[in-house]
């Protein structure tokens, strides 16, 4: 009973242990996104929105300058 409960132990902190994810605060491992203007002409409105909001959360925690 002992080895299968050491067996079963193993097999959960294994299973636990690819449930982690990357270290680091959003500004130590962000960036502003900064794209020429023939870059954003090509892009959709969606994407637009989304890069801007990344860009103001950079701004709001990190202080990242427009």
């Amino acid at each position: 009973m002992g080895k299968e409960l050491s067996v079963l132990a193993v097999v959960m902190f294994l299973a636990l242990a690819g449930c982690t994810t990357a270290k680091g605060s959003f500004c130590a491992i962000s960036s502003p996104a900064r794209l020429s203007t023939s870059a954003v002409d090509a892009l959709s409105d969606a994407e637009v929105r989304a890069m801007l909001a990344h860009n103001r959360k950079g701004q709001a925690l990190c202080g990242w300058a427009p």
